[in-house]
């Protein structure tokens, strides 16, 4: 292998590995993890995943430490206390929830129960958000809000005023506008609803607690001015930033084994490279420790030449008839032997009188 033939290689592959790792990247961004924010300040990771209670699956197999019920919070001089489950639905069976429809009383994420009535403050929602350098979360379509007429609603108006010609202008313009609802309800038009449709939501925010022996999680009532908004504070290490940890695609065999490959071919590649330049080897003798490879193959080669021969002689053969045959042939052959030398006697003995008698 030539260095400009790796140099080419080199050039081709990084384009594509680059492409890869940008790729990686967007699927990151696109795999938004529910119940995780980044901080757009800091860059903090924020995971509020460890306070998702959720019941497990076989309640034997379930650890100690694991939670059999939503987070809890006193209302004190509200009256009534507080069922709260983070980016997710409590774990209590609700019913007959007040202003909700039965299908989605499943979908409850905090509620409250008073003179025997359940109150929904808020449906699930895994997406907490940033307001400012405060982690909020936000529950809403609730329970209907108490009807609050318009009227107790306090009007603003501009304090501190010295203008006596605005002051002049604003009573003229009063005065029209009055004329023009006395012309307005005169021509029949209907009077606006005196009373607001709301539904009651909860905003908690999340404090970072770095206390080791504080509780995982702990939720304290703050305030509902007007009992359809209820605000919440909940301090847990959770709500402490961090570093996202990206999820391992392999094991740990799978990450042996492919820092394993990268070695080999590194390896490989390397004392080609080294080999060919400056030992200027050709052929088979450009891999790297070429004299220790070859004498490991011939080995193994050896190794399988005897095992293959051991094993050939366990397969079933026509040695037993080649023995009878040879057997066979030895006798015949021995028996005219034998005839033979009894042959050269009788011949030998006739000789031998013929002398004697001359």
């Amino acid at each position: 292998m030539q260095p400009s033939i790796l140099y080419s290689l080199l050039a081709f592959a990084l384009p594509a590995v680059i492409s890869a790792a940008s790729d990686d990247s967007k699927g990151k961004k696109e795999n938004h993890v529910p119940c995780t924010i980044r901080s757009p300040t800091s860059g903090a990771f924020f995971d509020l995943n460890p306070l998702h209670v959720i019941l497990p699956d076989d309640p034997k197999k379930a650890s100690k430490d694991a939670r059999n019920e939503s987070w809890s919070a006193r209302g004190y001089d509200y009256g009534a206390n507080f069922t709260i489950n983070f980016c997710g639905p409590v774990v209590e069976n609700l019913t007959n929830v007040q202003g909700v429809d039965e299908a989605r009383w499943q979908n409850v994420s905090a509620f409250y129960e008073l003179d025997g009535k359940t109150f929904s403050i808020g449906q699930q929602n895994a997406e907490p958000v940033f307001r400012g350098r405060k982690l909020v979360l936000n529950y809403t379509d609730g329970s209907p809000c108490p009807e609050v007429p318009t009227s107790s609603l306090l009007s603003r108006g501009i304090v501190g005023d010295d203008d006596d010609d605005d002051d002049k202008d604003d009573k003229h313009k009063d005065k029209d506008e009055d004329g023009d609802d006395k012309k307005s309800r005169k021509g029949g038009s209907k009077e606006p609803s005196s009373k607001l449709a709301r539904r009651k939501n909860t905003i908690i925010s999340l404090l970072c607690s770095t206390d080791p022996l504080a509780p995982l999680n702990t939720v304290s009532f703050v305030a509902s001015p007007d009992s359809c908004t209820y605000i919440f504070e909940a301090r847990s290490s959770a709500a402490c930033g961090g570093i996202e940890v990206a999820k391992q695609q392999l094991g740990p065999s799978g990450v042996f084994g492919v820092i394993a490959l990268i070695a080999v071919i590194v390896y490989v590649v390397g004392g080609c490279v080294y080999q060919r330049t400056v030992m200027h080897q050709r052929g088979w003798r450009q891999l790297p420790n070429y004299s220790l490879w070859a004498g490991i193959a011939s080995f193994v080669s050896d190794m399988f030449v005897i095992l293959f021969s051991s094993c050939a002689r366990f397969l079933p053969g026509r040695k037993g008839y080649n023995r009878v045959g040879n057997n066979f042939n030895n006798g015949s052959s021995a028996g005219r032997r034998g005839r033979s030398n009894s042959d050269d006697e009788n011949r030998l003995i006739d000789q031998l009188d013929e002398e004697w008698e001359d």
